[in-house]
């Protein structure tokens, strides 16, 4: 929660009735200080609470209480989510704001506050089924290459291209990248990650990951204590992981590659070629920190898309 907010400005962000905002504040710190839940993932529950207490003020006529929102209907939720849809919400903003509601109501039921079994018969969007989409092998290693940049400082490039090598060489998420700290470096045969939820992994460190930090390192002009960012801006702050979506934009022109290639297409990349490799399913579920397998299953479909695709190229009488 923002700690610049007085308390009651706080319960009243929302847009719910004074008795329900303070639950909802209790539920956020909840979420932060005992589930660990990523901040962006709090973050936008939050947007999504405040949305949903704001429909309900137009859609009760006044702002909504505990005593409202254990009498809500089916019905209710369904205006709600009819009302984010015609808005132009698309399915699966739907059905994340229909994660948070359920998980308010979940926290409110484990505190004996309020109970309504009218949530469980609401259905949640259909999500399109969609496959992530890696870059190929050669265009991954150009893309951590940064061959054709020439309008970048030496350090500069060397930095880009050290934090892409750790998102391909390592399966990182950029955000992870970037939270690095100076003391990380160097870095070790494996280095030790917390991704999504407080959760910890190793992940083993290529040499050609070490070798790229080591020289961004020996060119960047600034001094950085060990609990600095490990990678800096031009201004020395840590740097933006929107510097390195720009970058991507970038590439992508300079490399003929498609609009799915994105900062999070190298972590995509990094799992399918592993597993073309014939790397194991539970050993890249650990490597890329996925609490469950399933998640990890979605890769078998790239695999298997990408052998099919191969073979009406090659079979000669595929056409």
């Amino acid at each position: 929660m923002d700690t610049s907010i007085s308390g009651k400005d706080q319960i009243r962000r929302f847009g719910a009735a004074d008795d329900a905002g303070r639950q909802i504040v209790a539920w956020l710190d909840y979420l932060v200080s005992e589930r660990r839940v990523a901040g962006k993932t709090v973050e936008a529950y939050t947007r999504d609470i405040t949305q949903f207490c704001r429909f309900l003020t137009g859609h009760l006529g006044e702002p909504a209480g505990l005593e409202h929102l254990e009498a809500l209907r089916t019905a209710d939720f369904r205006s709600f989510m009819a009302a984010r849809r015609g808005d132009g919400a698309e399915s699966r903003t739907l059905a994340r704001q229909l994660s948070a509601i359920r998980s308010l109501y979940r926290f409110l039921e484990r505190r004996g506050v309020l109970s309504n079994p009218a949530l469980a018969a609401l259905n949640g969007p259909k999500l399109p089924h969609s496959v992530p989409k890696p870059l190929s092998t050669g265009a991954a290693k150009r893309t951590v290459a940064l061959d054709t940049l020439g309008d970048c400082e030496g350090w500069v490039e060397a930095r880009d291209a050290a934090v892409l090598t750790l998102l391909y060489a390592c399966g990182l998420r950029i955000s992870e990248a970037l939270e690095l700290n100076r003391g990380d470096a160097p870095l070790e045969a494996t280095m030790s990650i917390t991704g999504k939820g407080g959760k910890t992994r190793l992940v083993p460190v290529l040499p050609v990951a070490r070798q790229a930090v080591e020289r961004y390192l020996d060119l960047c002009p600034f001094t950085i204590s060990p609990n600095g960012p490990l990678f800096v801006g031009v201004r020395g702050g840590r740097l933006n992981a929107r510097n390195i979506q720009l970058l991507m934009q970038r590439l992508r022109g300079a490399f003929g590659l498609p609009d799915t290639a994105t900062p999070h297409a190298l972590r995509h990349s990094f799992a399918t070629h592993l597993l073309s490799n014939g790397a194991d399913l539970r050993s890249i579920q650990e490597l890329l920190g996925h609490a469950s397998l399933s998640t990890t299953q979605i890769y078998t479909e790239v695999d298997r898309a990408h052998l099919l695709a191969q073979y009406a190229k090659a079979h000669p009488r595929a056409s």
